[in-house]
């Protein structure tokens, strides 16, 4: 379902197409990126997945897979979520959430953001 929704990515800017799919009680949620002139209005695609899950009434995040089918064969940091995404699944998430990166392997969350910024 990432891949799928990578097609959709709307990237006419950095022209690196992002899709993920995130599970929630059971149900996957996808997303792709969604790019602005304006770069700081620029959503990631996890971002987008776990906000359709929100939307969909689901709190918790047990996993999500990331693709970005214009990653070409280059460093595999290329292929990882962004420092935003990674913030935003810490408050669904928790240090164990599996995240499945296409084109790398799959890791826990805490080994993606070990110190997540919380309120507690």
């Amino acid at each position: 379902m990432a891949r799928a929704a990578a097609r959709n990515g709307y990237a006419p800017y950095s022209n690196f197409r992002v899709g993920a799919a995130v599970l929630a009680d059971g149900k996957v949620y996808d997303g792709c990126n969604i790019e602005n002139a304006s770069y700081g209005l620029t959503v990631c695609a996890e971002r987008v997945a776990v906000f359709n899950a929100i939307s969909a009434g689901n709190r918790r995040i047990d996993a999500i897979a990331v693709t970005c089918l214009d990653a070409g064969n280059g460093s595999p940091s290329k292929r990882l979520p962004c420092g935003a995404w990674r913030q935003v699944i810490s408050e669904f998430g928790d240090e164990i959430t599996p995240v499945i990166v296409d084109g790398v392997g799959e890791m826990r969350l805490r080994q993606l953001l070990p110190k997540p910024f919380s309120l507690d």
